[in-house]
């Protein structure tokens, strides 16, 4: 349950629409919901400002259907992550009007618009295009999150005169996050150039030696640049959930 929803809720308790009674049986169930399989927590919007994510690795698609209608019931809106296309595939069955990136393995599923809370923009780049999906999970998280996102795609430093034509964009960007494959180098080289926070996302890109992103979350995190912030490898959406929290300070 949101903050919208609880107000609501109150309101018809304090106009005499519901009794006390009624809606303490909305109520009972705000902390969490144990399904069996799972313990959904209902309590998080009105505790984080956004509600509990679906990580789609490892469920079936029964366990996820599940909770989305657990979610739906109570006027959220849904973000499922790392969802392949069989199991999208059986979820939009049973939610019709949800939408699913195949790219990076994003759904959503709006009860309610999204209303637009980030005081500036947020870009998303990437090195290149191979960064594209993890680039593409973060840059829907936090659209999803109320903000207003902008992409800067294959920029990185084999041809960095490729990022420089784009310093006007760099420059108005309140937050930043830079996926990077590789020698995970161009994080760096974006903070040298602005002044705004820098969140770099390692990614899973690259020949043998990148140990599977571990060189440039390696590089990233050692690097000389003041104002860069490192996530998990291929953590877009923790990247994408970081920027809006400092888009909305």
């Amino acid at each position: 349950m949101n903050v919208q929803k609880l107000t609501l809720l109150l309101n018809k308790v304090k106009t005499g629409k519901i009794t006390i009674e009624e809606a303490l049986g909305q109520l009972r169930s705000l902390p969490f919901e144990d399904l069996g399989f799972t313990r959904v927590d209902h309590h998080r919007s009105l505790r984080k400002g956004f509600p509990e994510v679906i990580w789609g690795q490892g469920k079936t698609s029964e366990e996820i259907v599940s909770i989305l209608k657990q979610l739906k019931r109570r006027g959220e809106n849904i973000l499922v992550t790392r969802l392949d296309e069989k199991k999208a595939a059986a979820v939009q069955k049973a939610f019709p009007k949800s939408h699913h990136h195949p790219r990076s393995g994003v759904l959503t599923y709006l009860t309610h618009p999204v209303k637009i809370s980030g005081k500036g923009t947020i870009l998303v780049i990437t090195a290149g295009t191979t960064d594209i999906p993890v680039a593409e999970e973060a840059a829907l998280t936090a659209r999803f999150m109320g903000n207003t996102v902008e992409t800067l795609f294959d920029v990185g430093v084999a041809g960095i005169h490729r990022l420089l034509s784009e310093r006007k964009k760099l420059e108005s960007a309140r937050v930043l996050i830079v996926a990077a494959g590789m020698e995970g180098a161009l994080p760096s080289v974006v903070g040298g150039l602005v002044d705004r926070p820098v969140i770099a996302v390692p990614t899973s890109v690259g020949y043998g030696t990148s140990f599977g992103g571990v060189t440039a979350l390696l590089a990233m995190l050692n690097s000389c640049t003041s104002g860069v912030a490192v996530v998990n490898i291929d953590n877009g959406f923790g990247a994408g959930y970081f920027a809006s929290l400092l888009n909305r300070l």
